[in-house]
């Protein structure tokens, strides 16, 4: 098996894997990798802003990033949307509900 390090990016700061995990093969890095970003966010889902993405970078032995995966965090305040669009969205609202909540940009 081989070693790989498993740093994280959260847009700001780099965490380096200074220890590693040993790996059988691809596909254990890269589920290795996609367990440990919803982990990660659990604790750093941002508190004063709406977006945040965490990205996790493997490393070989050689120290050549050989995996990335990124898990963004986003959010918008959809009654905020109605309450400026309310006279567009009601005229949505009667042709197609689906389309009731989307953002009309002109």
């Amino acid at each position: 098996m081989a070693r790989y390090y498993f740093d994280i990016h959260d847009g700001q700061k780099l965490v380096r894997d200074d220890i590693g995990t040993e790996c059988r093969d691809p596909d254990v890095v890269r589920a290795e990798a996609m367990t440990a970003l919803p982990a990660i966010a659990r604790d750093v889902i941002p508190k004063d802003g709406d977006r945040q993405a965490l990205t996790v970078l493997v490393r070989n032995t050689r120290n050549m990033t050989v995996f990335t995966a990124t898990l963004t965090f986003a959010s918008i305040w959809l009654e905020r949307c109605a309450i400026v669009l309310q006279r567009p969205c009601q005229r949505r609202l009667k042709s197609d509900p689906l389309l009731a909540l989307s953002p009309i940009v002109t």
